[in-house]
């Protein structure tokens, strides 16, 4: 991997960590992730006016990414009313990395160095170890299935991404796209299941939730387009160490618990981003 495409990758895991305290720290977590992608399906709508339309098996790759991305925010959200970000967020963001490594000998071609399978799976170790004081902390334990619902929706919608960015031949247009599907089906999962309420918002959480959503378009158009220039699995992993800032952002912002198994768990986080750059 180059520099330039590890350097992008590493500061899109801290933007990506910032938008998930920021819906963190809400009030409603199921409204902040909802306010999110509605705004981000304006911002996929404003990029799509200036874009040709995706072409005919295109249009197969982005319906089943829509479908993962929203699976991934739903579980998401049930998901933090159950825990702190420093615990859920590791969970949920930590196992897909190693679901995508392992599918990926069966359905990516993508060839890597044992350095970075090392690399990879440090960094897997690094963030399950993260989440492991869930078991031993007191916290709820009914936040473990809908991290690992997230997860898999995570591992699943990175592979789709990654393949279906590079079938489009344009990362900036499948993402304006993504966004826009992203949209359409999470607001029709929400108003099926929730109703309306979860859609009147004020203008302030209106703000906050455009604001996390430029952050999350972001963050996920460098993740995109780095899956276009290297491999999948390997940005993933990169991807994932937003792990890392986000317990640092939920101990220093939040006050939330900074025991020695996060530290310990970080310190092996580091040490597979250096076995990559090895």
């Amino acid at each position: 991997m180059e520099t330039t495409v590890f350097l992008a990758v590493l500061v899109a895991a801290f933007l990506h960590a910032s938008w998930n305290a920021v819906i963190r720290a809400g009030g409603d977590r199921f409204q902040g992730v909802l306010l999110l992608t509605i705004t981000q399906g304006v911002m996929g709508l404003a990029m799509a006016a200036f874009l040709p339309l995706p072409r005919g098996e295109v249009w197969l790759w982005l319906l089943a990414s829509g479908v993962l991305h929203a699976g991934y925010k739903m579980f998401l959200a049930a998901a933090y009313r159950h825990g702190d970000l420093s615990r859920v967020y590791p969970i949920a963001r930590g196992v897909a990395p190693m679901i995508v490594v392992l599918a990926g000998f069966f359905v990516l071609s993508d060839e890597l160095l044992a350095k970075e399978y090392i690399g990879i799976a440090l960094i897997g170790v690094g963030i399950i170890l993260m989440a492991h004081g869930v078991f031993k902390k007191g916290e709820a334990r009914a936040l473990i299935p809908f991290a690992l619902g997230s997860a898999l929706c995570t591992a699943g919608y990175s592979i789709v991404d990654g393949l279906g960015a590079r079938v489009a031949g344009s990362a900036t247009l499948f993402i304006a796209w993504l966004f826009i599907m992203d949209a359409v089906i999470f607001s029709s999962a929400t108003l099926l299941t929730r109703g309306a309420r979860p859609f009147k918002a004020s203008a302030r959480l209106w703000g906050i939730g455009a604001f996390a959503g430029g952050l999350s378009l972001l963050t996920y158009w460098i993740a995109v387009w780095a899956m276009t220039v290297a491999p999948i699995a390997l940005v993933t992993a990169l991807r994932e160490t937003s792990v890392l800032f986000a317990v640092l952002i939920g101990v220093l912002w939040m006050k939330e618990k900074a025991d020695t198994g996060k530290i310990i768990a970080a310190l092996i986080i580091v040490i597979g981003i250096i076995t990559i750059r090895l």
